[in-house]
């Protein structure tokens, strides 16, 4: 019997008056996968509520934020008292060095951060602080990689942007993204071509090191490291857009497993413990460019929120105290191993990096941009109305990530694998 979600309809119709699309991020509509959206009422633990009262296993976790899962009961605690003492103050406070502190203590090659609200934001500022620094304009990016909505990145994106009829998007100026050129991600002979030609015009690359917005897709074996050594011959920047994969695969994001230090990260996501916030950083040296000491401008009236600076830092001190990145890992490794199991023979491939994963639509995992558009979004729609129904929620879109949390138990997992065991195409 199909769940009721006369609530959900009537609250979509409602905000549709006001809201364009009814929504304010667009993979929220849940057009793409042909079902009517959700609208959410309560979340605990790793259980979404909606206004209809339907009960669904969250394996989106607000697109990988909640990896304690969703109201942790230390973080709520120091949220309640943060609240009493006031949400914004317009000033600096000394939960910002707290957070600060623990980020350089993570990952390391953030000697110095700026908190800002979003990873969009994050990123713009890193891209307009690495021309600043290199004096130079151009930024290589590659397809299938998104890094948020500015204008001069929306070039072969991936994310919800995928499903656009364009790589990017109406209102963009052609020559906003003409000093951004977008490169096959893994295909190391294109990465040294560029170079080749345009090395000394190249401010920055910019890559996620482990992609999620295009699903999870895997980086070759060296390629990181190629990126490194082109990017220091030519003097150009590394940055690394950690927003999903800081703190998730490890403490210390992808550059903590690889050993790969960049000139320049952004973090998101985990970094806010369910709040707005995001940070972009790196080398002192870069960093003292920004205003008030140097001429990069960049400001903010809410960012350094005290709020989410101390939710932040209660996220992290959790996941350091209880070695819940240890938990995660084991617990995802059995997972996998049975999801692989009841994926065969159904034409379906998993692509995972730690605790984050994609099920991909297509026989053969993605290594890149273009293979992961021959994945079959119709079936993917079909799965994910299948696994509605069976009470998962995933993350609504063939081209973006999934999330296991330390909430997440051997039942929750059991039931997913056995509810994608029976499934056969509509």
């Amino acid at each position: 019997m199909l769940m009721q979600r006369i609530k959900s309809v009537k609250a979509a119709e409602e905000a549709l008056r006001y809201l364009p699309g009814g929504v304010d991020s667009p993979v929220r509509s849940l057009k793409s996968v042909e079902t009517p959206p959700l609208f959410i009422h309560r979340a605990k633990g790793v259980t979404l509520m909606d206004v209809d009262g339907n009960r669904f296993t969250d394996f989106c976790m607000s697109w990988g934020v909640f990896i304690l899962g969703h109201g942790y009961r230390s973080v709520d605690k120091i949220i309640r008292e943060a609240v009493f003492n006031g949400t914004s103050y317009g000033l600096p406070t000394p939960y910002e060095t707290t957070l600060a502190r623990l980020v350089n203590q993570h990952v390391p090659s953030m000697e110095k951060v700026r908190f800002v609200n979003s990873g969009t934001e994050a990123v713009m500022s890193a891209v307009r602080l690495a021309r600043g620094y290199t004096k130079r304009d151009l930024i290589v990016k590659f397809d299938g990689c998104y890094h948020g909505h500015a204008d001069h990145l929306l070039v072969a994106a991936g994310s919800g942007v995928t499903g656009l009829a364009e790589s990017s998007s109406a209102g963009v100026p052609a020559s906003f993204t003409a000093s951004t050129v977008s490169l096959p991600f893994n295909d190391f002979d294109a990465v040294k071509e560029l170079f080749r030609k345009k090395g000394t015009a190249i401010a920055a690359v910019i890559v996620e090191p482990v992609p999620a917005n295009m699903g999870v897709v895997l980086p070759h074996n060296g390629f990181l490291q190629y990126l490194r050594d082109l990017t220091t011959r030519c003097g150009s920047l590394l940055v690394f857009d950690e927003v999903i994969t800081g703190f998730r695969l490890t403490m210390g994001g992808v550059q903590g497993q690889t050993g790969i230090r960049p000139d320049l990260t952004t973090l998101g996501k985990i970094l806010g413990g369910g709040f707005p916030a995001a940070a972009f950083g790196g080398r002192a040296d870069i960093m003292d460019l920004l205003a008030p000491d140097g001429p990069v401008y960049q400001a903010g009236t809410l960012s350094g929120n005290p709020v989410a600076m101390q939710a932040g830092a209660a996220t992290l001190q959790a996941l350091v105290r209880h070695d819940y990145h240890e938990q995660l890992e084991t617990t995802a490794s059995d997972f996998f191993t049975d999801l692989s199991k009841a994926i065969r023979g159904k034409s379906i491939s998993l692509s995972r990096a730690g605790s984050m994963f994609t099920l991909f639509f297509t026989p053969r995992t993605p290594t890149s941009f273009a293979e992961v558009k021959k994945a079959d979004t119709r079936r993917f729609g079909a799965f994910f109305r299948y696994m509605l129904e069976k009470g998962f929620y995933l993350s609504p879109s063939q081209f973006e990530a999934n999330f296991l949390s330390i909430a997440h138990n051997t039942r929750d997992l059991g039931r997913f694998v056995r509810a994608v065991k029976k499934f056969e195409e509509l």
